[in-house]
């Protein structure tokens, strides 16, 4: 049977498909419409961001460090300096593969534990892309020329010249000029990223970190384009880092050697101060360390060593030791006394070796009691117990005034406090009061213990800047000079700020005590033989005139009773021996305070220290400008 016949709707079809092509061309119409408007978005609304984003991935910033700046002694020695070294850096954009790196670089160079954890560390938290990070530090010939023989197969790394900060006096200055230190993750936290951008130091002591501000200098920048591979195709622009200022210190070098060589390798610390200024002419901590090693990365078995010494040579005894001051207080004792009227200068007193308070059984002795109750210095007035270290006479004194009066007068004097201007790390000792005793040991104020602080001994502590300070203002004649470490940093209204007086003191009380404080050095009372502590160690012919007071501080308690007798304790447990001075007497041009640990006698063994110092800066430092007039003071004395 045949199909029926179909006849096809011509026009229908034609309908559905011009209807088809409309809306297809619609739609193409309507992609291509917004194709346009995302091209002219793109062009016009988002141009320059998109530019930007475009010469970022073409265009790095390449931070070029500053040079640090350099600090200078009083006679233009450089102290710090920066000297050129070919570091190993890294770029972590381009490792493929910090593993496969580190194992290449260990079969090129000596890679120790420090270095490996550097470059971990390095790659972790670096923030600028394309920033250089130091890995290694000083490389020799012959470790730079193993790296270039295998350098195309360590992407990554490359060798660079860069100025490495260098201390050239190393072990000498350490405690004094300070020294930089790597950046840590504790610094990274704390400092302005972009103002250390391409610096991997920073200061952490002395002078290097106060001044740091001035020291760093401004980043400077390269602009460089770069390929996609990250390697400089060429410098567009450059901005040329800032120089660091540098600084200069009142600081001697020939100062410095002088006292260490004084010092003879023996613990301690020794500080001079010019009175005039306050400016720190010599500040030696011994033992010391060479800060050197630590700019490049101190291995843990050195480090560790440094910090584990007995002697602790990273401690800086000038500004952190805090020690009993022991006789060395006797002049302050005895000038607060003639001040407040408990003294006079004929009183006199009869000292048979010791002293003991009302009530009480225990004897506070003289420094030449002995165990058949022999010693003491007989009929003693304020001069005699200064230049022959009566404790008797200022056992007495001192119980007279009470501890309300000495706390508050010796704080005029500095002590409780850090007068120096640019040595935040300087300790403030300890000045007790009763207050203080109460909140820190829960405990009353004793008689005793205002009798023990006459003499220097029990709660109070000061550290060796405290007492050249002291000297200092016995100097001036009870003006206060702040110490200060650099010249020409500080204008003379900010340093006239930081004066003040102790106080209204008149000038017999003055003299009185510097004139026994001459004694000490010199000669006591001639006609009955009386000479000062210190005279046979440094006074029979010296050429100028000196007023010191030497002091001996206990370290571990003498039973009633018993005489102390150095020989039978152990080195560490002796007394520590202390001398202050300046000089010349008419004329001061120097203080100093030395402080020997474990010293034994001030007036043995740490006056001629002092004595070392102040004639290297006298005599030979500043002979063209000394006073020749001085050098024949001694015969109004004599």
């Amino acid at each position: 049977m045949a199909e029926p016949l179909i006849i096809k709707d011509h026009r229908g079809e034609a309908q559905i498909y011009i209807e088809r092509v409309t809306l297809g061309a619609i739609l193409v119409a309507v992609l291509f419409g917004l194709l346009l408007m995302r091209i002219g978005y793109l062009q016009f609304v988002r141009h320059d961001a998109f530019v930007t984003r475009s010469d970022e991935n073409r265009m790095q910033l390449v931070a070029k460090p500053p040079s640090r700046g350099l600090i200078f002694d009083a006679e233009g020695q450089i102290l710090a300096e920066n000297l050129p070294a070919r570091q190993l850096v890294m770029i972590p954009e381009q490792i493929r593969s910090l593993d496969e790196s580190l194992a290449g670089l260990r079969s090129v160079l000596d890679l120790d534990e420090a270095a490996e954890e550097r470059i971990q560390d390095l790659a972790k938290r670096r923030a600028r892309r394309f920033e250089a990070a130091p890995v290694m530090y000083n490389l020799t010939d012959e470790e730079v020329a193993r790296f270039e023989a295998n350098r195309m197969r360590l992407p990554g790394f490359a060798v660079r010249a860069e100025l490495l900060r260098h201390y050239p006096r190393a072990a000498l200055t350490a405690h004094a000029v300070g020294s930089v230190r790597m950046i840590t993750d504790e610094d990274q936290r704390l400092i302005d990223a972009a103002a250390y951008s391409g610096t991997s130091h920073i200061g952490k002591l002395g002078v290097e970190r106060f001044y740091e501000d001035a020291l760093l200098g401004g980043v400077g920048f390269d602009q460089v384009e770069v390929n996609a591979k990250g390697r400089v195709m060429q410098v567009v622009n450059r901005q040329v880092p800032r120089r660091g200022d540098s600084i200069n210190l009142y600081l001697n070098t020939r100062l410095q050697k002088a006292a260490d060589a004084a010092m003879a390798g023996r613990r301690g610390a020794v500080v001079a101060l010019e009175p005039s200024t306050g400016g720190v002419l010599a500040l030696l901590s011994k033992p010391s360390y060479d800060p050197n090693p630590f700019l490049t990365g101190l291995s843990r078995s050195a480090f560790s060593q440094l910090v584990n010494s007995r002697d602790l040579p990273l401690f800086n005894r000038a500004l952190q030791g805090q020690y009993e001051p022991g006789s060395t207080l006797k002049p302050f004792i005895g000038l607060i006394g003639l001040v407040a009227g408990y003294a006079t200068t004929d009183g006199v007193i009869e000292d048979q070796g010791w002293f003991r308070l009302e009530g009480e059984t225990r004897l506070y002795r003289d420094w030449n009691w002995t165990k058949r109750d022999s010693g003491g210095h007989g009929r003693v007035h304020i001069q005699k117990a200064l230049y022959r270290s009566c404790n008797v006479f200022f056992y007495d004194l001192a119980h007279r005034m009470g501890i309300d009066l000495l706390s508050s007068q010796l704080d005029r004097f500095g002590f409780g406090q850090n007068l120096a201007i640019d040595l935040p790390e300087a300790k403030r000792g300890l000045l007790p009061s009763q207050a203080w005793k109460r909140e820190a040991r829960g405990a009353d104020w004793r008689p005793g213990d205002t009798v023990n602080l006459g003499i220097g001994q029990g709660d109070m502590l000061v550290t060796p800047m405290q007492m050249a300070q002291a000297a200092a203002i016995l100097a001036n004649r009870g003006r206060i000079q702040p110490a200060v470490m650099a010249k020409d940093r500080w204008t003379e209204d900010t340093l006239e700020s930081s004066n003040r007086s102790v106080g209204p003191i008149p000038d017999w009380a003055w003299e009185t005590i510097i004139g026994g404080m001459k004694k000490v050095v010199h000669r006591g009372n001639q006609r009955f033989g009386e000479n000062g502590t210190a005279w046979a160690y440094i006074g029979r012919d010296i050429p100028y005139t000196m007023a010191g007071k030497s002091g001996t501080a206990q370290v571990v308690g003498i039973s009633q009773g018993e005489v102390y007798d150095e020989s039978l304790i152990d080195e560490r447990f002796r007394k520590h021996a202390w001398f202050i001075a300046f000089a010349p007497v008419e004329q001061p041009l120097i203080a100093v305070a030395v402080l020997l640990e474990n010293g034994g006698g001030g007036s043995e063994n740490a006056a001629p220290v002092a004595r070392a110092v102040i004639d290297a800066y006298l005599l030979d430092i500043l002979s063209a400008e000394f006073v020749p007039s001085e050098m024949q003071s001694l015969a109004s004395i004599r």
